[in-house]
């Protein structure tokens, strides 16, 4: 019969279309990941994977059985998951995705609310693209997301969590930075900068400025929130920032200029996830509803 740690090393090379990383991710020898599938490709009777000279992909066979072995690895970390909430609480290491455009600016002081409550879970923090993060939360590569919304993904408890401002800045130089006051008519036509698609705030910013007329400045995408702000900072735009961002980076004075615009009331939200036939699906949810208190707590102050 096949093993699961089989089946590990054949959704290994899937993920990697290569042996010797998917060895490393496995954290096993090449030779006895190749050796291993071999012997999977022996009790099955059929060939899962093309040995290539710079790489490895698997035949239409094999990407369906690696699809369900990884269901099926998945159901097995659940399993233990929810045998080892018998006898103990949550403890260990936890994997943990967050998005770059929240993570710095928020979980510090969260990591440390939840060290003093669980002293013996450790947090494990992976960066990362949401849309990207999500399917590695259904594949079981972490145990709990947080972003923004929406995430989606198959079997997935979602939670929303707060709701974030975010917040014009400009150019200290820029005519709507020496102004008293500001309308919403004020924002028209004015070009703003901010980060690549793949980001969840791309989108919100796009439709900010659909909403308002603005001009999204589509040739000058920034690779973090700190680039943004230097891009603006440099005269090129103005740009919209979460709220945790400009309190943790700016709070003391910065190299932008905040602006004060009547009407301006824009959000986005904040939500965690994580599998919905989770062992420690309880436990995530009051982590979640714990990261929620300390936001509202953040931004308060």
């Amino acid at each position: 019969m096949p093993t699961l740690r089989q089946f590990e090393y054949l959704v290994a090379v899937a993920d990697h279309r290569h042996f010797g990383k998917a060895a490393q991710a496995a954290a096993a020898s090449q030779p006895t990941l190749s050796h291993q599938l071999r012997t999977l490709e022996q009790r099955l009777g059929v060939t899962l994977v093309e040995r290539r000279t710079h790489g490895a992909e698997l035949t239409p066979v094999g990407r369906e059985i690696a699809e369900r072995a990884r269901s099926v690895l998945v159901q097995v970390k659940d399993i233990r998951d929810l045998a080892e909430r018998a006898s103990d609480s949550l403890a260990g290491t936890l994997r943990f995705g967050v998005s770059p455009t929240l993570g710095p600016y928020l979980m510090p002081p969260v990591i440390a609310a939840l060290h003093r409550t669980r002293p013996d879970l450790r947090f494990y923090m992976r960066e990362g693209i949401p849309d990207l993060q999500a399917m590695e939360l259904v594949k079981g590569s972490i145990d709990m997301l947080l972003g923004p919304l929406p995430i989606e993904g198959e079997n997935l408890q979602i939670e929303p969590l707060f709701r974030e401002p975010l917040i014009l800045v400009a150019p200290p130089d820029h005519a709507l930075a020496s102004r008293p006051s500001l309308s919403l008519a004020d924002l028209r036509g004015v070009p703003v900068l901010s980060l690549d698609r793949r980001h969840h705030l791309h989108r919100d910013v796009a439709a900010q400025c659909q909403r308002y007329d603005m001009n999204l400045l589509r040739d000058y995408e920034g690779t973090s929130l700190d680039s943004v702000r230097q891009m603006v900072a440099s005269g090129l735009g103005l740009a919209i920032l979460p709220a945790l961002y400009v309190r943790s980076e700016l709070g003391r004075g910065g190299d932008v200029a905040v602006l004060d615009v009547s009407g301006w009331e824009v959000t986005r939200s904040i939500g965690a996830a994580w599998r919905s036939n989770a062992g420690f699906a309880e436990e995530y949810g009051a982590i979640a509803t714990q990261i929620a208190d300390e936001a509202r707590l953040l931004m308060e102050n």
